[in-house]
C-alpha cells in the first residue's frame, strides 16, 4: 500500500521520526518535570531500555504478525469481508466510524489490560517505567504488542475499513501517545481546551501517578471522550503534578531502567 507515493512502512517510520524528534526536541527546550528520573545517567537508562523495547516488540510484531493491522485491512477488503464491505458504505463514511470505533477498541484494550490479572502482569512494565517522558510511549513488553495487533486485527476483521483509514489510525495512535507521554509543559489555558478533544500530557500523567485511584483513570491515548463518558476521567493528580509519584510502588531503584529486568517482569511474582 501506499499514500503520497511512498510505501507504508516509509510513510510510518518518516511519521513516526518526525513526532519523536519533535517531542524530544519540546521536552528539552520547555520540561514539565525536572527529576532524576528525567536527566543524566537515569535518563540515559531508561531511554536504552525503551528504545530496546520497541526494537524487540516491532521485530516480534513482523515475525509473529506479519500482516498488522494494515495488511489485515488489504486482505479483508479483498475478500470483501466485513460489515462495511456487506453494507457498501461509502468509504469515506466507513473510514471515519472506523477511526472512532478503532479508538473505542484500543481504550477499551488499556482498560481490560488493568483489571485482569494475567493481562496486568504484561501490561505493567509500562507502568514500572519510573520516569514520564517521549519514550515511555515505547514502552510496552513485545507480548503485548502482539495481543494488541491481534484485537485490532479482530475489529479491522468485524467492520472491513478502507486501508488508507487503518493506516492514518495506526499513525495517529502512535503521534498522540508520544504526545501524552512526553514530558512538555503546556501553557495551563491551552491544556484546558485542549484536553476536551484530546488526550494531553498532563491528563495521562495522572495515569501513570503510583496511586491506584488514579492509575485507575485517564485510560485513552487519543480521544479524551471515553473517559468522560465512562467516569474514569480525573483531572488532576491529588498531590499535583510536580508532587506526584510515578511508577509501581512495588518496583523502585535502578532495577525498571535494566532492559533485561523489564522484559522478565510479566513472569515475576
Amino acid at each position: 500500500m501506499e499514500l503520497f507515493g511512498l510505501s507504508e512502512p516509509v510513510v510510518r517510520l518518516i511519521a513516526f521520526g518526525a513526532i519523536f524528534l519533535s517531542m524530544a526536541i519540546f521536552e528539552l527546550a520547555s520540561p514539565r518535570l525536572e527529576r532524576e528520573e528525567f536527566i543524566g545517567a537515569v535518563k540515559a537508562r531508561r531511554w536504552f531500555t525503551n528504545l530496546s523495547i520497541l526494537v524487540l516488540s516491532s521485530l516480534a510484531l513482523r515475525v509473529i504478525f506479519p500482516l498488522a493491522a494494515v495488511g489485515t485491512a488489504l486482505w479483508v477488503n479483498e475478500k470483501g469481508y466485513g460489515l462495511f464491505n456487506l453494507l457498501g458504505t461509502p468509504p469515506i463514511v466507513a473510514g471515519i466510524i472506523a477511526f472512532i470505533l478503532l479508538d473505542f477498541a484500543v481504550w477499551l484494550e488499556h482498560v481490560v489490560s488493568h483489571k485482569f490479572h494475567i493481562l496486568w502482569r504484561i501490561h505493567r512494565m509500562h507502568h514500572a517505567d519510573p520516569g514520564f517522558d517521549v519514550t515511555t510511549a515505547l514502552r510496552f513488553h513485545p507480548l503485548e504488542i502482539v495481543l494488541s495487533m491481534l484485537w485490532k486485527a479482530l475489529i479491522i476483521l468485524a467492520l472491513g475499513p478502507p486501508a488508507v483509514a487503518v493506516l492514518l489510525f495506526e499513525i495517529v495512535l502512535n503521534g498522540t501517545a508520544m504526545f501524552n507521554h512526553s514530558n512538555i509543559k503546556l501553557p495551563k489555558t491551552l491544556d484546558r481546551y485542549l484536553r476536551l478533544v484530546l488526550v494531553t500530557p498532563d491528563m495521562h500523567r495522572v495515569h501513570h501517578s503510583s496511586d491506584p485511584r488514579e492509575t485507575d483513570t485517564n485510560y485513552g491515548f487519543n480521544f479524551p471522550f471515553w473517559d468522560r463518558f465512562f467516569r474514569t476521567y480525573h483531572a488532576q493528580p491529588r498531590l499535583g503534578h510536580q508532587d506526584m509519584d510515578i511508577g509501581l510502588t512495588n518496583y523502585r531503584g535502578d532495577a525498571p531502567t535494566k532492559l533485561g529486568w523489564s522484559l522478565l517482569l510479566p513472569f515475576r511474582k
